[in-house]
């Protein structure tokens, strides 16, 4: 099943999770920021999506800007900091058959759905 990663508050997630609702196929919403992932799920998506986990990190939050920057952190330091912080993860995400984007641009969700 489809799964997307959503903050509401978020203009690009809206957008993707508006593009899944016409797709008209199942879906599963994760509002991270009230659920936040464990260690486990983060490495399952940074797994689907080929990265790294200082990738998926928005580095232009503050929470980011104020305590990480300019450290060299391990990448299980970026996994805590994502998991204390889920505001720093970047988003929309979204997974489907053991793949995933990150929806920004938004129109990359359609590759996958």
């Amino acid at each position: 099943m489809i799964k997307i990663y959503h903050n509401p508050r978020c203009q690009k997630s809206r957008e993707g999770l508006q593009l899944l609702e016409k797709s008209g196929k199942e879906f599963e919403v994760i509002k991270y920021l009230e659920e936040v992932p464990s260690k486990e799920e983060l490495r399952s998506v940074l797994d689907c999506l080929g990265i790294t986990p200082e990738m998926l990190v928005r580095k232009n939050e503050q929470i980011w800007k104020d305590n990480f920057r300019g450290k060299l952190l391990s990448n299980e330091e970026v996994l805590d900091a994502m998991i204390l912080h889920p505001k720093l993860i970047e988003r929309p995400i979204v997974i489907n058959n053991g793949k995933a984007v990150i929806g920004r641009p938004v129109n990359l969700i359609d590759g996958i759905i």
